[in-house]
């Protein structure tokens, strides 16, 4: 359903409603904004009460947003917010379960999790703040940075391909894949909801400027395009399509099928398992 029309039609729950009234410490004109306005309609349009929501984050500057959230949150370490996400949604498969991160916390530390989460295909969505740059920790290059971006931390560039999670993703076997743009909240909402309800493993690459390390991001509203073709099925050409795409490319990009894991009820109970453990007491030694 349109957002537009979703409000128009008195949704039971709205975007306020999610918010812990907290204020958020981002720079001002952070990209993060506009991400966490996005996922509060989005959270309101798909009509799931708030503690029947939970956030999960790793370290940095977007994994502050739980805090900014009404519902459940989960602030882990660096890297790790996908394990605890997948643990999470197998034991209570009930639950909305959202991880959120940056690029330097999703890609780097946490880049063996992010393809094994997409090979494993388990129901949740993942939302990662691209912004090309460690923010957080004052302006390091990340895997997503441009090889000749110049800094006085890295003076003419790494030198190093950035990592394409798009076609990361489809590779290691996520089953959607979408790109959205933080400048524009209402389509990137859809997205939010479009990946909720798919079955299977949802990534959303956020392009989410930072004002702070790499103003000349504000060009990036002029980048952006809602031109993103929509491949079915076909992984081959997905990441084809991917690779040769400039990374500006905003929607829906893939969407296909592949094995899930999901919650295997448990076949005994805590009270056996600890039985197991048990040490025999001194008067049967």
């Amino acid at each position: 359903m349109n957002l537009a029309v979703a409000e128009a039609q008195g949704c039971a729950l709205k975007a306020k409603d999610f918010s812990s009234g907290a204020h958020p410490i981002w720079c001002p004109g952070c990209g993060d904004f506009g991400v966490l306005a996005a996922l509060e309609r989005a959270l309101a349009l798909l009509g799931r009460p708030p503690h029947e929501v939970v956030l999960v984050s790793g370290i940095g500057c977007s994994s502050r947003l739980p805090g900014y959230m009404n519902c459940y949150g989960f602030h882990g370490v660096h890297g790790r917010a996908l394990a605890t996400a997948t643990g999470l949604k197998l034991a209570r498969p009930d639950l909305e379960v959202i991880a959120l991160g940056g690029d330097g916390d999703g890609f780097s530390i946490g880049g063996n999790h992010f393809i094994h989460t997409c090979r494993r295909n388990v129901d949740m969505l993942y939302i990662v703040m691209d912004n090309r740059v460690y923010g957080m920790t004052k302006g390091q290059p990340s895997p997503t940075t441009e090889s000749d971006w110049d800094s006085e931390l890295i003076p003419g560039g790494s030198r190093l391909p950035p990592f394409n999670p798009v076609a990361m993703a489809v590779t290691a076997g996520a089953t959607f894949v979408a790109r959205g743009y933080s400048g524009d909240p209402q389509g990137l909402a859809e997205l939010i909801v479009a990946g909720s309800k798919w079955p299977g493993f949802a990534f959303v690459e956020v392009l989410s400027p930072c004002v702070t390390f790499r103003p000349e991001e504000f060009e990036w509203k002029r980048k952006v395009r809602h031109d993103g073709v929509l491949v079915e099925n076909d992984r081959g050409a997905a990441v084809s399509a991917a690779l040769s795409d400039d990374g500006f490319s905003l929607g829906i990009l893939f969407r296909g099928k592949g094995p899930r894991v999901d919650h295997q009820p448990p076949t005994t109970t805590l009270a056996a398992i600890e039985e197991q453990f048990l040490l025999p007491s001194p008067d049967m030694a």
